[in-house]
Formats: C-alpha cells, structure tokens, sequence
C-alpha cells in the first residue's frame, strides 16, 4: 500500500482501478521554521515534513526548570488511517514486515539489504530480485555467536568485502563473507576488540575509508554517574581491524548509537542520546562530526561550560575543554543511527545530507521524536548549518499513542531510502517520484 506524503488531506485517483493518493502539501507547513523557545518545548503536533528545527545553547532553559517525568509510549497497532507523511514528490510505502525488533540496517555492495534483530541475536538479509521495490527473498545469513548484536559493517570497504563485522554488547566478531552470500561462510570468529556490557547495551561500528581503522562507540553504564562502573564507557574507540591496538578516539560522549563517516572524506559523524533528569528541555541529543580527541562533557558538564549540578565542582580542569555539539536535537528525541545519503534518486540538494532516525521520547510529558530528519550540510565545506529538518513523521496519533519507533536507515542501492521501526516490527521505503 503506498501511502499519502500529506499531513492530513490527499485527494484520490482511480487509475485502471488502482486507488492512488496524491498528495497537498500545506506550504505553510512546508515553510515553517521551529527557533528558540518554540524549538525547544514543542512536541510532535508541530511536526510535518519540512519543518525546520534549530537550537541554539542560549535557547535552553536551567536544569531543573520543570520536572522530569516518566511517560513511556503506549505502542498500538496502525490505525487504520494511519499515514506516514513525507515531503512532496516523494512517497512511502512499506518494504517488509514480520521482524523481531529490526534494529540495525546496511546495505551490501551487491544491494542486499542486512538487518539486525537484536533480540534474537539474528541477522537477515533481504534481497530485491525482479527490483520492484520489495524484498522477494528473507534469509537469516546468522543466527549464532552473537550476543545483542546492533551495529554491523563490511570490511575491507568497497565493493569486494571479505567480512561481515558484528558489534555485539561486550565485544565486534566477524562472519566470512562475500558478495551474494545469503548465509555465513562460516561461524563467528571473536576479535580482541572486547567492550564492557550492560547499561546501554547498543555498540555501532565503521571502518575508516582507507580501512586501517576501526571505529566502536560504547555508551555509559549509567545516565549520568562517574564511578568505577563508567570506566571505558561513553566513548567511540579506535581499534586495528583485528581488534588490536585499542586506544580511546573521543570521550565524554553518553551514547553515540550511530556512527558513520561522511563520503569522501576522513571525517567522523556521530548520533548521540544525552543524559536525562534535567528537566523536560535538558540536556538535548545531538548530531556532530567527531573530534579526534575531543571531549563532549559527559557525566560532569554539557554543551560547554555548563556544569551538570549533580555534579557540582568536579573537575573543573575539564571546563574548557568541553566541545559544543554541530546539531542540537531537541530534548529526548533518542536519535539512533544516522546515515549520508549518496544514492542518485534523491534531488541534488539532498546529496551528502544526513538522515537520522529519531526512535522517540519516553521521559518527556509531550512526546517528541518518532521520526526520520535530514540534517542539511553545506555542499562547499560539508559543515553543517546547525538545524534539522523533518522528513518522515506521522507515528504518534491526535491521542499521543505511537504505531511506529524509526531505529535504523540505509541508503538502498537504486538510491531510496530505508528505515527500521520496532514499534510494529517492519521497514519503509522512501522513494522520489518525481520525472
């Protein structure tokens, strides 16, 4: 069923007997652009495709300026007039269903499509055959020697891949692997590279484009302390591929769930969970490119100088050092994985652009996330502009129930986009449509 790109009104045509909807998008709507206060303390009502979103540090109000709560998702089963939205020209429809939790996507060279169950500690690859969109074969390529697998990879980069990578909890295994492969070569081979489990449980990894490195983010055991426990934690480390040579590549980070490198370049992006308690408007997630060595204020300090009170006086040595995020995301948004988009279906203005999953709010009394977002670069410098922009929504319904978490995004091989929900355990395909 390919759905509507409108917030709320489409109009219908009967063409050789299929109900088609196209779609009118409100061009105020489209306009629109969320700044200052109004960013910061505004909920899914205001979303729509195109809405604009930019935070600035001096938008953000004092810790503990309202409570914080516990208002997790009431996840329901679409209702039956249940639309995603998107952009004008482009439409979305339903790629594939009947999953465990899909987490983590990629895309192979050859086009399969690799998604990760991490409930199940199971990988499927999904394959386009007769390229109509949707998967018409569903394989498990493994299901053993895995332990709350997230993030995967293929290694070495390019098109002749010899392994898959596999982020488990405490630690990155590779299966054997080579283009068109529907099953493992091979059982799980355990690298050196081992990482501290339990807190939060998702490790993403990537290689460098010259494949010398690699690249594994581990988030905090904790929401915000800096005991013992936090030792090797909320950090993105750089290993040799085989796992060896393990040393610290930027720290103070509390939960960089996705990571990714912007084509073309050396450079490091990350999609970063902050810590909660604050208030409902503090601290805000954020998308960044990564620093070699930078610190970003985990657990003592955030966005600066500014001292996280539960921490108060600790450390002042580190006040300066404390790097300011390219992105701020509002408040509890929880953004997931992210990716670049280098297909050639999209416009041009789209090309090299990032798309991140936002899977949604739970501490937040007016819900926020559930979304995909474009974060828009400078296509001289690859800098980002500093705001974000809405680009699938429509998942929390008028009564504030949520029939879908967006987790993880792919750039599929003909150039649409793909994203992860584990509300109702299914994937979505974006296409452009426009000649």
């Amino acid at each position: 069923m390919m759905l509507s790109n409108s917030r709320s009104v489409g109009r219908l045509l009967l063409v050789f007997g299929v109900c088609w909807i196209l779609p009118i998008v409100s061009a105020e709507n489209a306009a629109k652009s969320l700044t200052g206060k109004t960013a910061v303390t505004g909920d899914w009502t205001q979303d729509a495709p195109g809405v604009r979103h930019k935070i600035t540090v001096e938008d953000l109000p004092p810790p503990y300026a309202t409570k914080s709560v516990d208002n997790g998702p009431r996840v329901v089963r679409p209702p039956s007039d249940a639309q995603p939205h998107v952009p004008a020209d482009f439409k979305i429809e339903e790629y594939a269903s009947g999953f465990v939790y899909p987490r983590f996507l990629l895309t192979a060279p050859n086009g399969d499509v690799f998604v990760t169950e991490s409930r199940t500690n199971t990988i499927k690859v999904l394959r386009d055959s007769d390229g109509d969109g949707k998967p018409d074969v569903t394989e498990t390529f493994a299901d053993h020697g895995m332990n709350d697998p997230f993030g995967i990879a293929f290694y070495p980069p390019g098109p002749e891949p010899q392994f898959l990578y596999v982020a488990n909890t405490n630690g990155v295994v590779r299966f054997p692997y080579r283009n068109g492969d529907t099953k493992a070569r091979g059982p799980a081979e355990k690298l050196s590279a081992e990482l501290s489990g339990g807190g939060h449980w998702t490790r993403d990894l990537v290689f460098s484009p010259d494949g010398k490195k690699m690249y594994v983010s581990i988030g905090s055991y904790s929401n915000v302390s800096d005991t013992a426990m936090e030792a090797d934690r909320a950090r993105i480390f750089e290993f040799n591929p085989d796992g060896t040579g393990q040393k610290v590549f930027a720290w103070g980070i509390r939960n960089a769930v996705g990571i990714a490198f912007r084509p073309g370049t050396n450079e490091l992006w990350m999609s970063t969970n902050e810590r909660d308690e604050l208030g409902e408007d503090l601290v805000p997630d954020y998308i960044s490119h990564v620093e070699p060595g930078g610190f970003y204020g985990w657990p003592w300090f955030y966005l600066g100088n500014h001292q996280d009170p539960r921490h108060n006086g600790k450390h002042p040595e580190f006040a300066s050092r404390v790097l300011v995020p390219d992105v701020l995301v509002q408040s509890h948004s929880a953004t997931l994985n992210l990716c670049f988009y280098d297909g050639a279906q999209f416009p041009a203005e789209y090309k090299g652009d990032i798309f991140a999953a936002f899977h949604g709010s739970w501490n937040r009394e007016r819900r926020t996330g559930y979304k995909i977002v474009r974060v828009p670069l400078d296509k001289s410098t690859g800098k980002a502009r500093g705001d974000y922009e809405d680009f699938v929504t429509g998942f929390v319904t008028p009564e504030g129930n949520v029939w879908g978490r967006p987790v993880g995004i792919t750039v599929a091989k003909d150039g649409s986009l793909l994203f992860s929900e584990d509300g109702n355990k299914t994937i979505w395909r974006v296409s452009y449509t426009r000649k």
